[in-house]
Protein backbone atom coordinates (compact mmCIF):
# COMPACT_ATOMS: atom_id res chain seq x y z
CA UNK A 1 0.00 0.00 0.00
CA UNK A 2 1.45 3.29 -1.10
CA UNK A 3 1.51 6.55 0.64
CA UNK A 4 -1.81 8.13 -1.20
CA UNK A 5 -3.47 4.47 -0.52
CA UNK A 6 -2.87 4.66 3.28
CA UNK A 7 -4.02 8.27 3.85
CA UNK A 8 -7.23 8.16 1.60
CA UNK A 9 -8.64 5.07 3.41
CA UNK A 10 -7.70 6.68 6.63
CA UNK A 11 -9.50 9.97 5.88
CA UNK A 12 -11.03 9.94 2.44
CA UNK A 13 -14.10 8.60 0.82
CA UNK A 14 -11.99 7.02 -2.33
CA UNK A 15 -11.42 3.53 -0.18
CA UNK A 16 -9.27 0.51 -2.11
CA UNK A 17 -9.46 -2.55 -2.13
CA UNK A 18 -7.31 -3.41 0.22
CA UNK A 19 -9.21 -1.87 3.21
CA UNK A 20 -12.67 -1.88 2.21
CA UNK A 21 -14.32 -4.61 -0.13
CA UNK A 22 -17.64 -5.90 -0.81
CA UNK A 23 -19.56 -9.12 0.68
CA UNK A 24 -20.19 -12.24 -1.60
CA UNK A 25 -23.86 -12.09 -0.93
CA UNK A 26 -24.74 -8.31 -0.47
CA UNK A 27 -23.88 -4.69 -0.51
CA UNK A 28 -22.68 -4.19 2.83
CA UNK A 29 -19.10 -2.93 3.17
CA UNK A 30 -16.49 -5.14 4.86
CA UNK A 31 -13.21 -3.80 6.78
CA UNK A 32 -10.47 -6.08 6.80
CA UNK A 33 -8.58 -6.70 10.08
CA UNK A 34 -4.90 -7.58 10.72
CA UNK A 35 -6.05 -11.55 9.65
CA UNK A 36 -7.97 -10.54 6.55
CA UNK A 37 -11.15 -11.65 8.77
CA UNK A 38 -13.94 -9.70 7.47
CA UNK A 39 -15.92 -7.43 9.81
CA UNK A 40 -19.70 -6.47 8.56
CA UNK A 41 -20.04 -2.36 8.62
CA UNK A 42 -23.54 -1.17 8.14
CA UNK A 43 -25.70 1.39 10.60
CA UNK A 44 -27.31 -1.55 12.15
CA UNK A 45 -24.26 -3.22 12.74
CA UNK A 46 -21.64 -0.91 13.60
CA UNK A 47 -17.90 -1.50 14.71
CA UNK A 48 -16.11 -0.18 18.04
CA UNK A 49 -14.09 2.23 18.38
CA UNK A 50 -11.33 -0.27 19.42
CA UNK A 51 -11.66 -2.65 15.99
CA UNK A 52 -11.67 0.79 14.06
CA UNK A 53 -8.43 1.66 15.65
CA UNK A 54 -7.12 -2.02 15.38
CA UNK A 55 -7.66 -1.56 11.24
CA UNK A 56 -6.20 1.86 11.02
CA UNK A 57 -3.03 -0.04 13.48
CA UNK A 58 -3.04 -2.88 10.94
CA UNK A 59 -3.13 -0.28 7.75
CA UNK A 60 -0.16 1.85 9.51
CA UNK A 61 2.10 -1.88 9.88
CA UNK A 62 1.52 -2.88 6.30
CA UNK A 63 2.94 0.19 4.54
CA UNK A 64 6.74 -0.75 4.26
CA UNK A 65 7.45 3.37 3.75
CA UNK A 66 6.31 3.53 7.06
CA UNK A 67 7.52 0.97 8.98
CA UNK A 68 11.26 2.16 7.85
CA UNK A 69 11.99 5.61 7.41
CA UNK A 70 14.48 8.68 7.69
CA UNK A 71 12.90 11.91 8.02
CA UNK A 72 14.36 15.37 8.54
CA UNK A 73 13.51 17.93 10.31
CA UNK A 74 13.66 20.88 13.34
CA UNK A 75 12.90 19.87 16.73
CA UNK A 76 10.84 21.39 18.91
CA UNK A 77 9.02 20.28 22.54
CA UNK A 78 11.86 18.52 23.46
CA UNK A 79 11.26 16.58 26.47
CA UNK A 80 12.75 13.65 28.68
CA UNK A 81 10.18 12.43 30.70
CA UNK A 82 11.41 10.72 34.10
CA UNK A 83 11.26 7.47 33.10
CA UNK A 84 14.05 8.24 30.73
CA UNK A 85 11.85 8.21 27.46
CA UNK A 86 12.42 11.44 25.32
CA UNK A 87 9.06 13.05 23.44
CA UNK A 88 9.36 16.06 21.11
CA UNK A 89 8.06 17.11 17.38
CA UNK A 90 9.43 17.33 14.28
CA UNK A 91 8.63 20.21 11.82
CA UNK A 92 9.40 21.43 8.69
CA UNK A 93 7.74 24.80 6.88
CA UNK A 94 4.44 22.64 6.13
CA UNK A 95 3.41 20.39 8.80
CA UNK A 96 4.64 18.84 12.23
CA UNK A 97 4.68 15.46 13.49
CA UNK A 98 5.07 14.07 17.01
CA UNK A 99 7.68 11.51 17.56
CA UNK A 100 9.39 9.54 21.32
CA UNK A 101 12.11 7.57 21.10
CA UNK A 102 12.36 5.00 24.00
CA UNK A 103 14.92 4.76 27.14
CA UNK A 104 15.95 1.80 25.29
CA UNK A 105 17.15 3.77 22.35
CA UNK A 106 18.31 7.27 24.12
CA UNK A 107 20.85 5.75 25.80
CA UNK A 108 22.76 4.21 23.20
CA UNK A 109 22.89 7.65 21.69
CA UNK A 110 26.78 9.49 22.71
CA UNK A 111 24.84 12.91 21.21
CA UNK A 112 21.28 13.87 21.52
CA UNK A 113 19.37 17.45 20.14
CA UNK A 114 17.73 20.36 21.66
CA UNK A 115 15.14 22.38 20.62
CA UNK A 116 15.69 24.35 17.08
CA UNK A 117 18.18 21.70 16.13
CA UNK A 118 18.30 20.55 12.74
CA UNK A 119 18.31 16.33 12.65
CA UNK A 120 18.04 13.29 10.57
CA UNK A 121 15.40 10.31 12.26
CA UNK A 122 15.23 7.00 11.48
CA UNK A 123 12.42 5.68 12.88
CA UNK A 124 9.00 3.62 11.77
CA UNK A 125 5.44 5.83 11.65
CA UNK A 126 2.56 3.89 14.06
CA UNK A 127 -0.80 4.68 15.31
CA UNK A 128 -1.82 5.41 18.92
CA UNK A 129 -5.01 4.50 19.61
CA UNK A 130 -5.71 5.61 23.37
CA UNK A 131 -5.42 9.41 21.40
CA UNK A 132 -6.40 8.75 17.78
CA UNK A 133 -3.44 10.10 16.44
CA UNK A 134 -0.38 8.94 14.47
CA UNK A 135 3.27 9.47 15.61
CA UNK A 136 6.95 8.95 14.90
CA UNK A 137 8.99 6.01 17.08
CA UNK A 138 12.51 7.22 16.27
CA UNK A 139 15.24 4.59 17.54
CA UNK A 140 18.27 6.75 15.62
CA UNK A 141 19.03 10.20 15.25
CA UNK A 142 22.01 11.79 14.00
CA UNK A 143 22.54 15.94 13.26
CA UNK A 144 21.86 17.02 9.68
CA UNK A 145 25.20 17.85 8.09
CA UNK A 146 27.33 16.08 10.82
CA UNK A 147 30.88 17.19 11.37
CA UNK A 148 34.00 14.68 10.45
CA UNK A 149 34.19 14.06 13.46
CA UNK A 150 31.26 12.67 14.52
CA UNK A 151 31.21 10.92 11.40
CA UNK A 152 34.00 9.25 12.44
CA UNK A 153 33.11 8.48 15.50
CA UNK A 154 29.87 6.75 14.22
CA UNK A 155 32.29 4.44 11.33
CA UNK A 156 34.11 3.23 14.46
CA UNK A 157 30.86 2.30 16.70
CA UNK A 158 29.10 0.65 14.31
CA UNK A 159 32.19 -1.18 13.40
CA UNK A 160 33.43 -2.43 16.85
CA UNK A 161 29.68 -2.94 17.83
CA UNK A 162 29.98 -5.20 14.41
CA UNK A 163 33.14 -6.79 15.96
CA UNK A 164 31.07 -7.47 19.09
CA UNK A 165 33.23 -5.87 21.90
CA UNK A 166 29.57 -3.68 23.06
CA UNK A 167 28.01 -7.31 23.53
CA UNK A 168 26.19 -7.06 26.98
CA UNK A 169 27.24 -10.58 27.35
CA UNK A 170 30.71 -9.91 27.40
CA UNK A 171 30.64 -7.51 30.28
CA UNK A 172 31.56 -8.73 33.85
CA UNK A 173 30.29 -7.58 36.73
CA UNK A 174 32.42 -4.82 39.09
CA UNK A 175 33.37 -6.53 42.59
CA UNK A 176 31.23 -5.19 45.05
CA UNK A 177 34.49 -5.63 47.96
CA UNK A 178 37.37 -4.68 46.53
CA UNK A 179 40.76 -4.92 48.48
CA UNK A 180 42.82 -3.05 45.40
CA UNK A 181 41.70 -0.78 42.50
CA UNK A 182 44.16 0.49 39.66
CA UNK A 183 43.54 4.05 38.31
CA UNK A 184 44.40 4.80 34.89
CA UNK A 185 44.67 8.58 34.33
CA UNK A 186 46.91 11.69 34.26
CA UNK A 187 48.77 12.09 37.87
CA UNK A 188 47.96 15.75 37.29
CA UNK A 189 44.90 15.67 36.83
CA UNK A 190 41.65 16.79 38.79
CA UNK A 191 40.17 13.43 38.40
CA UNK A 192 42.36 12.01 40.08
CA UNK A 193 42.10 13.79 43.29
CA UNK A 194 38.28 13.64 43.25
CA UNK A 195 38.55 9.90 42.73
CA UNK A 196 41.20 9.63 45.77
CA UNK A 197 38.57 11.78 47.92
CA UNK A 198 35.58 10.00 47.08
CA UNK A 199 36.89 6.58 47.59
CA UNK A 200 38.30 8.11 51.15
CA UNK A 201 35.28 8.64 52.12
CA UNK A 202 32.90 5.76 51.04
CA UNK A 203 35.74 3.13 51.81
CA UNK A 204 39.09 3.76 53.11
CA UNK A 205 39.93 -0.10 53.47
CA UNK A 206 41.01 -0.67 49.55
CA UNK A 207 44.11 -0.10 48.72
CA UNK A 208 45.01 2.32 45.66
CA UNK A 209 47.21 1.64 42.34
CA UNK A 210 48.11 4.28 40.03
CA UNK A 211 49.15 4.24 36.43
CA UNK A 212 49.38 7.56 34.75
CA UNK A 213 49.09 8.33 31.31
CA UNK A 214 48.12 11.34 29.15
CA UNK A 215 44.93 11.82 28.50
CA UNK A 216 44.70 14.43 25.47
CA UNK A 217 47.00 14.56 22.44
CA UNK A 218 48.21 12.01 19.56
CA UNK A 219 50.69 10.30 22.50
CA UNK A 220 47.95 10.07 24.69
CA UNK A 221 45.81 6.65 23.05
CA UNK A 222 49.07 4.46 23.45
CA UNK A 223 49.88 5.47 26.67
CA UNK A 224 46.33 4.67 28.14
CA UNK A 225 46.87 1.18 26.08
CA UNK A 226 50.31 0.78 27.89
CA UNK A 227 48.61 1.56 31.36
CA UNK A 228 46.03 -0.73 30.90
CA UNK A 229 48.47 -3.08 29.79
CA UNK A 230 50.37 -2.56 32.78
CA UNK A 231 47.56 -2.99 35.63
CA UNK A 232 46.74 -6.19 34.05
CA UNK A 233 50.37 -7.32 34.19
CA UNK A 234 50.63 -5.63 38.12
CA UNK A 235 47.62 -8.25 38.84
CA UNK A 236 49.19 -11.15 37.43
CA UNK A 237 52.76 -10.89 38.91
CA UNK A 238 52.95 -8.21 41.92
CA UNK A 239 49.31 -8.37 43.71
CA UNK A 240 46.15 -8.96 42.69
CA UNK A 241 43.81 -5.85 41.75
CA UNK A 242 40.16 -6.28 41.72
CA UNK A 243 38.97 -3.45 39.69
CA UNK A 244 40.52 -1.00 37.03
CA UNK A 245 38.80 2.85 36.79
CA UNK A 246 39.67 4.43 33.51
CA UNK A 247 38.98 8.68 33.86
CA UNK A 248 39.39 11.92 32.68
CA UNK A 249 37.13 15.41 33.51
CA UNK A 250 35.11 17.02 30.94
CA UNK A 251 36.06 18.43 27.84
CA UNK A 252 34.71 19.00 23.86
CA UNK A 253 35.19 15.92 21.52
CA UNK A 254 38.69 17.04 20.91
CA UNK A 255 39.59 16.68 23.79
CA UNK A 256 37.88 13.32 24.58
CA UNK A 257 38.93 11.94 21.01
CA UNK A 258 41.73 9.59 22.58
CA UNK A 259 38.98 7.66 24.48
CA UNK A 260 37.62 7.10 20.90
CA UNK A 261 40.93 5.57 19.66
CA UNK A 262 40.09 1.87 18.22
CA UNK A 263 43.43 0.39 20.06
CA UNK A 264 41.87 1.81 23.27
CA UNK A 265 38.82 0.30 22.71
CA UNK A 266 40.69 -3.12 22.25
CA UNK A 267 42.85 -2.83 25.05
CA UNK A 268 39.82 -2.40 27.17
CA UNK A 269 38.19 -5.09 25.67
CA UNK A 270 41.08 -8.00 26.19
CA UNK A 271 41.47 -6.65 29.52
CA UNK A 272 41.32 -9.44 32.47
CA UNK A 273 40.48 -6.77 35.05
CA UNK A 274 37.04 -5.36 34.75
CA UNK A 275 37.35 -1.71 33.64
CA UNK A 276 34.86 1.56 35.11
CA UNK A 277 35.41 4.13 32.87
CA UNK A 278 34.38 7.38 34.15
CA UNK A 279 35.56 10.07 31.44
CA UNK A 280 33.82 13.78 30.87
CA UNK A 281 30.86 14.80 32.13
CA UNK A 282 27.08 12.86 32.24
CA UNK A 283 26.46 14.40 28.70
CA UNK A 284 29.76 12.98 27.25
CA UNK A 285 29.46 9.36 25.61
CA UNK A 286 33.25 8.07 24.12
CA UNK A 287 34.16 4.41 22.49
CA UNK A 288 35.55 3.45 25.78
CA UNK A 289 32.10 4.33 27.72
CA UNK A 290 30.67 1.41 25.41
CA UNK A 291 33.47 -0.93 25.95
CA UNK A 292 33.94 -0.75 29.67
CA UNK A 293 31.78 -2.67 31.72
CA UNK A 294 30.16 -0.13 33.70
CA UNK A 295 30.05 3.53 32.38
CA UNK A 296 30.00 6.30 34.89
CA UNK A 297 28.87 9.85 34.16
CA UNK A 298 32.00 11.00 35.69
CA UNK A 299 35.27 10.39 37.46
CA UNK A 300 33.64 10.66 40.91
CA UNK A 301 30.75 8.17 39.68
CA UNK A 302 32.99 5.74 38.43
CA UNK A 303 35.28 5.94 41.94
CA UNK A 304 31.55 5.81 43.94
CA UNK A 305 30.70 2.87 41.34
CA UNK A 306 34.07 1.00 42.33
CA UNK A 307 33.77 0.55 46.50
CA UNK A 308 30.50 0.35 48.56
CA UNK A 309 29.93 3.37 51.00
CA UNK A 310 31.24 2.42 54.60
CA UNK A 311 28.13 4.87 55.80
CA UNK A 312 25.41 2.72 53.78
CA UNK A 313 27.02 -0.72 54.58
CA UNK A 314 27.18 0.03 58.62
CA UNK A 315 23.63 1.10 57.84
CA UNK A 316 22.73 -1.92 55.67
CA UNK A 317 24.24 -4.37 58.44
CA UNK A 318 21.93 -2.76 61.51
CA UNK A 319 19.24 -2.48 58.97
CA UNK A 320 19.81 -6.08 58.07
CA UNK A 321 20.16 -7.45 61.86
CA UNK A 322 16.87 -5.66 62.48
CA UNK A 323 15.26 -7.44 59.35
CA UNK A 324 16.41 -10.71 60.85
CA UNK A 325 15.05 -10.42 64.17
CA UNK A 326 11.90 -9.05 62.99
CA UNK A 327 11.37 -12.23 60.55
CA UNK A 328 12.10 -14.17 63.48
CA UNK A 329 9.41 -12.68 65.28
CA UNK A 330 6.84 -12.86 62.70
CA UNK A 331 8.25 -16.46 61.96
CA UNK A 332 7.20 -17.44 65.60
CA UNK A 333 4.05 -15.60 65.56
CA UNK A 334 2.99 -16.69 62.27
CA UNK A 335 3.77 -20.07 63.69
CA UNK A 336 1.65 -19.82 66.43
CA UNK A 337 -1.64 -18.17 65.13
CA UNK A 338 -0.85 -20.89 62.25
CA UNK A 339 -0.96 -23.89 65.32
CA UNK A 340 -4.54 -22.28 66.50
CA UNK A 341 -5.85 -21.84 62.84
CA UNK A 342 -5.31 -25.64 62.46
CA UNK A 343 -6.58 -26.67 65.66
CA UNK A 344 -9.43 -24.66 64.98
CA UNK A 345 -10.15 -26.36 62.00
CA UNK A 346 -9.48 -29.49 63.50
CA UNK A 347 -12.50 -28.73 65.54
CA UNK A 348 -14.55 -27.55 63.11
CA UNK A 349 -14.40 -30.87 61.16
CA UNK A 350 -14.64 -33.23 63.92
CA UNK A 351 -17.91 -35.53 63.42
CA UNK A 352 -19.79 -34.79 66.21
CA UNK A 353 -19.32 -30.79 65.33
CA UNK A 354 -20.32 -32.05 61.84
CA UNK A 355 -23.12 -33.80 63.41
CA UNK A 356 -24.60 -31.24 65.42
CA UNK A 357 -24.35 -28.50 61.94
CA UNK A 358 -25.94 -30.77 60.01
CA UNK A 359 -28.83 -31.96 62.82
CA UNK A 360 -29.25 -27.87 63.53
CA UNK A 361 -30.01 -27.60 59.62
CA UNK A 362 -32.48 -29.99 59.16
CA UNK A 363 -33.96 -28.46 62.38
CA UNK A 364 -34.25 -25.43 60.51
CA UNK A 365 -35.80 -26.93 57.13
CA UNK A 366 -38.17 -28.68 59.51
CA UNK A 367 -39.66 -25.43 60.85
CA UNK A 368 -39.45 -23.69 57.12
CA UNK A 369 -41.54 -26.54 55.98
CA UNK A 370 -43.93 -26.61 58.29
CA UNK A 371 -43.76 -22.86 57.81
CA UNK A 372 -44.50 -23.04 54.15
CA UNK A 373 -47.48 -25.71 54.74
CA UNK A 374 -49.32 -23.25 57.17
CA UNK A 375 -49.06 -20.60 54.78
CA UNK A 376 -50.01 -22.09 51.79
CA UNK A 377 -53.25 -23.77 53.81
CA UNK A 378 -54.42 -20.27 54.66
CA UNK A 379 -53.94 -19.01 51.71
CA UNK A 380 -55.98 -21.96 50.05
CA UNK A 381 -58.56 -21.24 53.09
CA UNK A 382 -58.88 -17.60 52.38
CA UNK A 383 -59.30 -18.50 48.38
CA UNK A 384 -62.21 -21.07 49.29
CA UNK A 385 -63.95 -18.70 51.25
CA UNK A 386 -63.81 -15.90 48.62
CA UNK A 387 -65.35 -18.76 45.84
CA UNK A 388 -68.03 -19.65 48.37
CA UNK A 389 -69.07 -16.28 48.66
CA UNK A 390 -69.00 -15.48 45.12
CA UNK A 391 -70.69 -18.62 44.66
CA UNK A 392 -73.21 -17.61 47.24
CA UNK A 393 -73.93 -14.38 45.86
CA UNK A 394 -74.76 -15.96 42.31
CA UNK A 395 -77.53 -18.36 43.50
CA UNK A 396 -80.49 -17.91 42.10
CA UNK A 397 -81.93 -19.11 45.50
CA UNK A 398 -80.40 -16.14 47.03
CA UNK A 399 -82.47 -13.89 44.95
CA UNK A 400 -86.14 -15.79 45.32
CA UNK A 401 -84.93 -15.14 49.21
CA UNK A 402 -85.06 -11.46 48.74
CA UNK A 403 -89.10 -11.92 47.82
CA UNK A 404 -88.59 -12.51 44.08
CA UNK A 405 -89.81 -15.12 41.99
CA UNK A 406 -89.45 -16.96 38.84
CA UNK A 407 -92.91 -17.91 36.90
CA UNK A 408 -92.76 -21.35 34.56
CA UNK A 409 -95.60 -22.85 31.82
CA UNK A 410 -96.60 -26.11 32.12
CA UNK A 411 -93.65 -26.90 29.70
CA UNK A 412 -91.16 -25.20 31.92
CA UNK A 413 -90.98 -22.01 29.67
CA UNK A 414 -89.83 -19.36 32.01
CA UNK A 415 -92.38 -16.71 31.01
CA UNK A 416 -90.31 -13.26 31.21
CA UNK A 417 -93.07 -11.32 29.22
CA UNK A 418 -96.95 -11.44 29.60
CA UNK A 419 -97.42 -11.99 26.16
CA UNK A 420 -95.93 -15.87 26.40
CA UNK A 421 -99.45 -17.03 28.37
CA UNK A 422 -102.88 -16.60 28.20
CA UNK A 423 -105.69 -16.16 30.76
CA UNK A 424 -106.81 -19.46 32.22
CA UNK A 425 -103.03 -20.97 31.38
CA UNK A 426 -101.87 -22.44 34.04
CA UNK A 427 -98.37 -21.17 35.74
CA UNK A 428 -95.81 -22.65 38.17
CA UNK A 429 -94.33 -19.91 40.88
CA UNK A 430 -91.04 -20.54 41.90
CA UNK A 431 -90.45 -18.92 45.46
CA UNK A 432 -88.43 -18.78 48.77
CA UNK A 433 -90.87 -21.29 50.42
CA UNK A 434 -91.73 -23.43 47.39
CA UNK A 435 -93.67 -23.89 44.16
CA UNK A 436 -97.61 -23.33 43.91
CA UNK A 437 -99.50 -23.49 40.95
CA UNK A 438 -101.91 -20.27 39.95
CA UNK A 439 -104.25 -19.52 36.93
CA UNK A 440 -104.00 -16.38 35.16
CA UNK A 441 -106.56 -14.07 35.22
Amino acid sequence: MNRNELMSSLFGSDFENESIVEGPENDTPEIRDVDEARIPVSSTNPITISALSTHIVALFERDSLLRDVWVSGEVSNWKRAASGHIYFSLKDSGATINAVMWKGNAITHTWLPKAGDQILAHGYVGAYPERGAYQLYVNRIQPAGRGQLYAQFEALKQRLADAGLFDPDNKRLIPPLPTRIAVVTSPDAAALRDILRVITLRWPLVDIVVFGALVQGSEAPQQIINAIQAANCYSQMVEQIDTLILARGGGSIEDLWSFNDEGVAHAIAESDLPIICGVGHETDFTIADFVADLRAPTPSAAAAAAVPDRVEAIGHYIAVSRHCATQATRIVAYERENQARQQMRLERLHPQRQIDVRRQRLDELDSRLHSTIRSRLARRGEQLEAARLQLNALNPKSVLARGYSIVQTDDGTVVVDPKQSDKGDLLHVHSAGGIYPVTRA
